[in-house]
């Protein structure tokens, strides 16, 4: 196998313009990968951090230029290693940043070299990424290779958006389909006919950092109303149903959760979402609870077991978060976010314990994203069955989107789309 000949980094700028790591890797056969860093708006505590340098005379002090630098020094570190085996490359960069949190070189910069390492090596191996990262991660793909059902946030609210809805993604999830890209053509005219729905009620068309629309809207209820519509409009009753992140630890203060300007106990919280789950076809929810009220997912887990209740915030992409969850029964599926965890290697062992116990995995983008597809690939080597990266609008979203359609034509007859609701 070849070895580590040279990794470059570079700042580039994100979806939201924001600042963000770029790292190229050559191979000692000349074979090339890129890979490029996302970073979010609503972030839990317990992430990895991303590195910034702070100067705010500087981009706001939102450069990422130690984290390039630091590139440097993971190189000499890697240089001459063999690309085909990314456990030891990632295990390396883990022992020599040194910290829990990887606050010493920055999970940014670990991330762009780790993902762009697997790229090279996918291209030395002839292999499309997302077969190279199942047979780097023994995944035993079946004659039928899963394409990922897509959760789509078509309205953005929270920090996605000053729409001052309370919920940060209204989403639509198109899982009575028989391929993916039945699937992608539902969701787009749903969110063609919710393009229209939207100025006729006298709300704007105005799209959040994720491509959805951020109208002003009264309440969630109000905007799930204007989904089920669509929904309906565009003849998908029945085989579009919806989904929620919360993201509740924005709207969490003073021991109370604020929503639709109303005051909720975590117990009262927990009633208010079995309302809606029995008024809509909500089939998803995502960190239901702040990121530490384990109680709170533990009685939502109680309260609705047959709904998909997903926790970011509260796991981080962190094993050791997913093995407590497992403990305490908090929720039955896991968000998978590249950057909360800093390697390609620990975010295959979250996917891992999460499979393992039967639980969903959802491999999900950044608010702040880039034009690197890495987590389509990632979402089908994995076999994940659920991807989450926006609304369709945005070149930053669809270029996920558009990958996973390549993924299928080159699968052909291979290729399934098999819904877990």
């Amino acid at each position: 196998m070849p070895t580590i000949k040279t990794l470059h980094a570079r700042q580039i700028l994100d979806s939201r313009g924001t600042p963000t790591v770029e790292v190229d890797c050559t191979l000692s056969d000349g074979s090339f990968g890129r890979a490029a860093v996302p970073s979010g708006a609503s972030t839990g505590s317990h992430e990895a951090l991303e590195l910034r340098d702070g100067d705010a005379k500087v981009y706001g002090g939102k450069s990422v230029l130690k984290a390039v630098a630091n590139v440097s020094e993971i190189f000499e570190a890697l240089k001459g290693m063999e690309a085909g085996d990314q456990r030891a490359i990632d295990r390396k960069m883990i022992e020599l940043d040194g910290t829990p949190s990887k606050t010493k070189l920055g999970a940014n910069a670990i991330l762009g070299v780790s993902m762009a390492v697997c790229r090279a090596r996918a291209v030395s191996e002839k292999k499309p990424l997302w077969l190279s990262l199942a047979d780097q991660y023994g995944v035993k793909l079946s004659k039928q290779v899963k394409l990922p059902v897509p959760q789509m946030n078509v309205i953005n609210g929270g920090k996605h958006a000053d729409s001052g809805l309370s919920f940060q993604e209204c989403m639509i999830i198109p899982a009575g389909f028989d391929r993916f890209s039945d699937a992608l053509r539902a969701g787009d005219e749903i969110f063609m006919k919710l393009k229209k729905l939207l100025p006729a009620a006298g709300y704007s068309t105005a799209v959040g950092d994720e491509g959805g629309f951020a109208p002003h809207v009264k309440d969630s209820a109000e905007a799930f109303g204007f989904l089920v519509k669509a929904i309906a409009e565009a003849g998908y009753e029945g085989k579009v149903k919806l989904g929620i992140d919360c993201a509740a630890s924005e709207f969490f203060a003073g021991g109370k959760y604020t929503v639709d300007g109303k005051s909720f106990s975590s117990a009262e919280l927990t009633a208010f979402y079995e309302t809606l789950v029995d008024r809509y076809p909500i089939v998803s929810i995502e960190d239901s609870h702040s990121e530490d009220d384990w109680e709170g997912f533990v009685q939502m887990r109680a309260a609705l077991p047959q709904t998909q209740l997903v926790g970011d915030d509260l796991l981080v992409t962190n094993v050791s978060r997913i093995e407590t969850a497992i403990e305490k029964k908090a929720v039955n599926a896991v968000l998978i976010k590249l950057n909360q965890i800093g390697t390609v290697s620990e975010t295959v062992d979250a996917i891992a314990l999460t499979q393992k116990q039967g639980w969903n995995a959802v491999v999900s983008h950044r608010s702040g994203e880039t034009e690197d597809a890495f987590i389509s690939h990632l979402a089908v080597g994995l076999q994940t069955g659920q991807i989450k990266t926006g609304s369709l609008s945005r070149m930053d979203r669809l270029c996920k989107y558009n990958e996973l359609l390549r993924i299928e034509e080159e699968l052909g007859e291979r290729a399934a789309y098999v819904s877990p609701f």
